[in-house]
């Protein structure tokens, strides 16, 4: 098959469903290992008690994960992106399992220097997800919205899916010797394998899908030179520019990130705001601030489960049309509408019972998944391939900053309790 031969308009090949379940499960793989660190923050205050680890982990792995987007993104045209998808789950890989030897090392007695290990490896979590998330969201922008869906879909899922592990696991080892330690070893093993699968998902059978290798050379007729690796490894030559002896006048009036970025503004402001809210009350704020209820430890357990059960069904509901919000201001208004959350989670855990947290926290997490679906999915519209990669990979930027700064504002929580 040859890419550069546009005559005639080329039929979409089939394979869109298995796509769709190869993406959920990428989307699991992107986020699957630091949803493990997060949910497991119960083990490690027991570990660390003095040392805030749902808060610190989240601040160190924030700064790996935007210093390594804003340069991928620079230079996100020049960059190979099937190299980039492996390199990362290939670092999310050998990072999960290195926590496991880190604990195995220590034999789970914690001490500063397993902290500053643990550190180290949320470190190249936030690196990893830098070169997959962004990668991938690129990726899927030229293709169909619904891979972006599946995607999304699968990040929630992989909170949703350690949850429940960690819910499980907890009950199973409760009145054990070192049960919550058996726990989390148990699913940063799933983590692991998980993490395995979709290397050889992304490597082999993703790139071989006809319905993928149709948008990706769709992608190189416009001017993309981010899947001429992706198209070699499915058997698809591309033409060099020298071979064809004219580079389409299409493919050098390609925007600019900066005039992407100009024309997005509204898109990228609602995905800051949408994780700057989420992530200054998610997790901290759900481990250290609700203050001692009859669930006891369970409590949290049950919040961070909650949270993130609602946060992946509410991702399929913009797949329903007359419930999905395209309007611009539409999505404006609700993204600065969520900010309410923050008076009503302090008046609640001041004030409220177990029942009311619960519905805040799913209100929070509905809020959250279903505003990305949309914005994600409606941004792309209208731009070329190389085009809807970059604005792809500029929006990650905005949401992986907006986690960041949710991620400070949350020790806001705690200034004046006496516990720095």
């Amino acid at each position: 098959m040859d890419v550069n031969d546009d005559s005639g308009a080329q039929k979409i090949p089939e394979g869109k469903y298995k796509a769709m379940a190869i993406c959920f499960v990428l989307g699991i793989g992107s986020l699957v290992s630091w949803n493990s660190m997060l949910t497991i923050g119960d083990y490690y205050y027991i570990l660390f008690p003095k040392y805030h680890p749902s808060r610190v982990l989240t601040l160190v792995y924030q700064p790996f994960a935007i210093g390594t987007i804003i340069t991928l993104a620079y230079y996100e045209s020049k960059i190979n992106t099937r190299i980039r998808n492996l390199a990362g789950f290939s670092l999310f890989f050998v990072s999960t399992f290195l926590v496991i030897v880190v604990d195995l090392a220590t034999s789970g007695k914690g001490g500063i220097g397993a902290y500053i290990g643990i550190c180290v490896l949320a470190a190249c979590f936030g690196i990893a997800d830098a070169q997959v998330e962004g990668g991938m969201v690129g990726d899927l922008c030229f293709m169909c919205p619904e891979f972006i869906q599946s995607y999304l879909a699968g990040l929630a899922a992989s909170g949703a899916l350690i949850s429940i592990l960690r819910i499980l696991t907890k009950a199973a080892f409760e009145k054990s010797n070192n049960g919550l330690r058996k726990g989390a070893i148990l699913f940063l093993a799933i983590s692991t394998f998980i993490e395995l699968v979709c290397i050889f998902l992304y490597a082999i059978w993703f790139t071989k899908l006809p319905i993928v290798k149709y948008y990706r050379s769709k992608a190189a007729l416009e001017g993309s030179k981010t899947v001429s690796a992706d198209l070699a490894a499915a058997g698809i030559r591309t033409k060099t520019d020298d071979e064809v002896g004219y580079v389409n006048k299409q493919k050098e009036e390609r925007l600019s990130n900066k005039q992407l970025f100009v024309q997005n503004i509204d898109y990228a402001v609602d995905l800051f705001l949408i994780y700057v809210i989420t992530l200054s009350i998610f997790p901290g704020f759900l481990y250290e601030n609700t203050g001692t209820h009859r669930l006891g430890t369970w409590y949290p357990v049950v919040l961070i489960a909650m949270y993130n059960v609602v946060d992946f069904i509410s991702r399929y509901i913009p797949l329903v049309p007359w419930l999905k919000l395209e309007s611009r201001k539409g999505l404006l208004i609700a993204t600065f509408g969520r900010f309410l959350l923050i008076p009503t989670f302090y008046f609640t855990a001041k004030y409220g019972g177990e029942g009311w947290m619960i519905l805040l926290v799913s209100f929070l997490a509905l809020t959250n998944g279903y505003l990305t679906v949309c914005v994600l999915t409606v941004a792309p519209r209208g731009y070329k391939g190389p085009e809807q990669n970059a604005l792809g990979n500029l929006l990650v930027l905005c949401l992986l900053s907006g986690i960041c700064a949710g991620a400070v504002l949350d020790w806001l929580w705690i200034i004046g309790k006496g516990t720095f």
